[in-house]
């Protein structure tokens, strides 16, 4: 009776094993595939990661828009004594000639 009773039931019983084992099988393989594309990814991750601290580090010591105020102000400055300096050279320049017809006009004279 219990060799009937194994008898009729291994042959579902091993039908189902072999399923499962099947199913078990699909669904690992899957998430070994999948677990590598997420290394992947987290691998992207990071290196996004580094490019974006590397390039907020360098962006912190870019001049702001306060910084480039203040450049065109000292430029505006600049300008403005260039400007001095250029008339007071052009007046050098004026006294130098006089001095210097003066001196030739009086070696002739």
């Amino acid at each position: 009776m219990i060799d009937e009773l194994v008898r009729g039931w291994s042959g579902p019983i091993a039908s189902l094993l072999a399923v499962i084992s099947i199913i078990y099988t699909w669904l690992t393989a899957r998430s070994k595939a999948n677990e590598g594309k997420i290394t992947g990814h987290e691998k992207k991750l990071t290196e996004h990661d580094r490019r974006i601290q590397a390039l907020e580090s360098d962006v912190k010591h870019l001049p702001n828009k306060d910084d480039f105020n203040e450049i065109k102000v000292a430029m505006e400055q600049i300008k403005g004594e260039m400007g001095q300096i250029r008339e007071s050279n052009a007046t050098s320049v004026r006294v130098i000639r006089r001095v210097e017809d003066f001196l030739m006009n009086r070696e002739k004279a």
